[in-house]
C-alpha cells in the first residue's frame, strides 16, 4: 500500500543524491551492499542493548538505499535479473536483522518470551509473505494483490515505534508501550497479508488450470 505512493516521492527526492554517486563512480551494487551491511549493524548493535531510538536512526540513514541503488540502475540503464535478485535477497536480510534485534531484546534484558515469541513471527511472516509472491510469480502466476501489511508498511511502523519508544532515554513519559503495540499490529497485519496472498494464488492457479484445460480440450 505505501510503496505505490512512498517510493514515487522518495525516488523524486533522491534521484539528485542517486546522480551524484553516479558521478563518484559508485555502483548499484555496492550501495545495495553498503546499504544491507548498515541496516543489520544498527539493528544488530543497538536494538539488543534497548538502544531503540539511535539504533533506528542508523536503520532509516541506511534503508533510503534501496531506493537509491534501483534509481542508480534506471540512470544508468543497467537494469538487471541479477541486480534485482540482490536486491531482493538483501532486503531480506536488512528485514530479518531488524526483527531479529528486537526479539534478542526482549530475549534478554526486555524480559518478554511473548514479545520475543512475536517478533520472531514478525521475522518468519515477513519472510513468508515474500516467498508466496515469488513462488507464485516462478509458477506463472501474476499474484496480483495489494495485501494489507507487505515489506513498506513493516518497516515504517516497526522503525517508527521503535524510534518513538526509545525517546523514554530522553525522558519522554508513556512511549515505552508503542513498539509492543506496533509489533503485534505487524503480526496481525503480515498473518492477514499472508491469507490473502494465498488466496489469490489459489484463485489464481485454478483459473490458469481452468484454461488449460480448456485450451486441450
Amino acid at each position: 500500500m505505501l510503496n505505490k505512493y512512498a517510493r514515487a516521492f522518495f525516488t523524486r527526492v533522491l534521484t539528485p543524491f542517486a546522480a551524484l554517486l553516479i558521478r563518484l563512480g559508485v555502483s548499484p551494487d555496492a550501495v545495495t551492499l553498503v546499504g544491507t551491511g548498515g541496516v543489520v549493524a544498527g539493528a544488530l548493535i543497538f536494538y539488543p542493548q534497548g538502544e531503540f531510538f539511535w539504533g533506528t536512526v542508523v536503520i532509516t540513514l541506511f534503508v533510503f538505499s534501496d531506493l537509491i541503488d534501483g534509481n542508480m540502475a534506471r540512470q544508468l540503464g543497467r537494469s538487471s535479473r541479477w541486480g534485482a535478485f540482490l536486491d531482493s535477497t538483501l532486503d531480506r536480510v536488512a528485514d530479518s536483522a531488524i526483527f531479529g534485534g528486537l526479539a534478542l531484546w526482549y530475549a534478554g534484558r526486555g524480559d518478554s518470551l511473548a514479545l520475543c515469541a512475536i517478533a520472531i513471527f514478525c521475522l518468519a511472516s515477513g519472510q513468508v509473505v515474500s516467498y508466496t509472491k515469488a513462488r507464485g510469480e516462478a509458477i506463472g502466476l501474476p499474484v496480483d494483490v495489494n495485501g494489507l501489511v507487505e515489506r513498506a508498511e513493516r518497516l515504517v511502523i516497526s522503525l517508527v515505534a521503535c524510534g518513538l519508544s526509545g525517546l523514554h532515554k530522553f525522558g519522554v513519559p508513556g512511549v515505552e508501550v508503542l513498539l509492543p503495540i506496533a509489533l503485534w499490529v505487524v503480526a496481525v497485519g503480515s498473518a492477514v497479508t499472508l491469507g490473502q496472498r494465498v488466496v489469490t494464488v489459489r484463485r489464481e492457479s485454478a483459473e490458469a488450470d481452468t484454461i488449460a484445460q480448456g485450451g486441450n480440450g
